[in-house]
């Protein structure tokens, strides 16, 4: 399947590989009973992040459990001397934080924090308790704080208030791992919950959010960071009002027009048209609720053998100019895909190459055993 296989990524990498190394994060809620022994299957199956939920998941009378059970699980994870998915704890004040550090154990496996609704006002006392979590500590704790307040959203606040996150965020730099975007939030503040024939760049008041997150904080100039991907939420079948936009053709060349028909029915086809969505506005790595949808996420994140070619070609060269792609069908243009060209190299390391005439569909039939 691949030219260059992907590489080992660990908490000890760099922050641009593990940032890409999210690729699908998978959301679990802290009550599980089987909470340990579910994060380990998952990483077994394939996942290569995870965040236990204490926010939106957990009812508010079960908080404590689910703190309780959150520091159990991470001991034992470090009693067994385990570390197999970046692992994530979404919390619900700063107190989840001091209280989570405070209890953590030698070699524990806890990557870092994910900080919802967050905002300038109260988001920098936020980094500023994963900053304290961090000292003393032989590596650091990361941050991804979560945009989808009403501050965020609404037009005539937009922009003073990414401009003052920016401000925020850029005082730790050095332990913001990815911004998250918290779609299902923002579509809930106009009563919106979009459906499965529409990807959320069809949400005009969504796709509005979105573009200007990655305009105000995604830059490719030294100023911006990752941004990730918005929640896909379904995983079921259900009655179709549109036709599903999955081709047919690139099946029909590898013989799996049955796996097409399948990932129809679990609605995949539309997962798998706002990935390339998200790609194409910049974002990498997506939020999903459901095991299913990882293998997904991850084969369209591998890099394509005429990708790789590309941005190889871009960076041999300095100086500027323009030159004909080696696969004949483009130019490269030297200084403006220049950016581009680093991110491909960042996510060959990650998600490998594949050889020539390998696809997503060889890469899914592969992932889901079909």
């Amino acid at each position: 399947m691949f030219r260059r296989r992907p590489q080992p990524v660990t908490l000890d990498s760099p922050i641009a590989h593990i940032a890409m190394a999210l690729g699908a994060t998978l959301y679990v809620p802290a009550t599980r009973p089987d909470l340990a022994a579910v994060i380990r299957r998952r990483a077994a199956a394939g996942a290569t992040s995870m965040v236990i939920d204490l926010e939106d998941a957990v009812a508010d009378d079960d908080e404590a459990f689910a703190l309780a059970r959150t520091i159990d699980t991470i001991s034992a994870f470090a009693a067994d001397g385990w570390s197999g998915v970046l692992l994530f704890v979404r919390v619900r004040s700063i107190d989840h934080i001091e209280t989570i550090t405070a209890a953590l154990p030698p070699g524990h496996c806890l990557a870092g924090f994910v900080i919802p609704k967050f905002e300038a006002g109260t988001g920098a006392a936020a980094l500023d308790a994963v900053a304290v979590a961090s000292q003393g500590m032989d590596r650091p704790l990361y941050a991804m704080p979560v945009l989808e307040t009403a501050r965020v959203v609404a037009r005539e606040t937009r922009d003073d208030e990414l401009v003052a996150i920016r401000d925020v965020l850029n005082r730790h730099r050095e332990r913001v791992l990815a911004v998250r975007i918290g779609a299902t939030d923002i579509c809930g503040l106009f009563g919106i919950r979009r459906d499965r024939d529409v990807t959320v760049y069809d949400v005009r008041v969504a796709s509005d959010v979105i573009a200007t997150i990655v305009n105000m904080l995604g830059r490719s100039d030294g100023t911006g960071f990752v941004i990730t991907g918005p929640v896909w939420e379904y995983f079921a079948n259900h009655e179709r009002m549109f036709a599903p936009t999955l081709r047919h053709t690139p099946f029909r060349e590898n013989d799996a027009v049955y796996f097409r028909q399948h990932l129809v029915s679990r609605d995949m086809d539309g997962l798998l048209r706002e990935i390339a969505l998200d790609r194409a506005n910049g974002i990498t790595g997506k939020t999903v609720i459901h095991p299913v949808h990882v293998g997904a996420v991850h084969a369209l994140s591998c890099v394509s053998d005429e990708e790789y070619s590309d941005a190889l070609d871009i960076l041999d060269r300095t100086g500027g100019g323009a030159q004909a792609s080696s696969y004949g069908n483009k130019m490269n243009e030297l200084k403006p895909h220049r950016n581009w060209a680093l991110d491909v190299v960042d996510r060959a390391h990650v998600f490998g190459v594949t050889r020539p005439g390998v696809n997503f569909v060889d890469l899914l039939t592969e992932w889901s055993g079909e």
